[in-house]
């Protein structure tokens, strides 16, 4: 299966259990892979015929700031199925990290994989 990867995706959002956290903007840093056929898209170099990473790196971003939730497993599973639901897409792997969110820790976080590879 071929894939389109979008890697070091940094965006601010809320999150988080913590009143406090409610009441800021974290950032969170998402790694994704998409199982996705690239040959249409390579056959007559049409854009329309491939996933436009431009567009679902903007679109996580709008997600995760319209649906705040207090878990980053929440998050990713929400994520997955909005991603998954809205592009089409058979199979992917969802890596979302909190860096900073454990003092002597890069990032902590979670990933997961939905999905059937082809």
């Amino acid at each position: 299966m071929d894939k389109v990867f979008i890697q070091g995706l940094s965006i601010q959002t809320t999150i988080g259990f913590f009143a406090w956290e409610k009441e800021i903007k974290q950032t969170l840093v998402i790694d994704l892979s998409m199982g996705w056929n690239t040959s249409h898209a390579a056959e007559n170099d049409e854009l329309d015929k491939t996933l436009d990473y431009a567009d679902i790196s903007e679109k996580i971003s709008i997600f995760a700031n319209q649906n705040p939730v207090d878990l980053l497993e929440t998050l990713a599973e929400r994520l997955a199925t909005f991603l998954m639901e809205t592009y089409q897409i058979p199979w992917l792997k969802l890596k979302i990290g909190k860096p900073g969110a454990v003092h002597n820790a890069q990032t902590v976080g979670v990933e997961i994989e939905r999905g059937q590879q082809l």
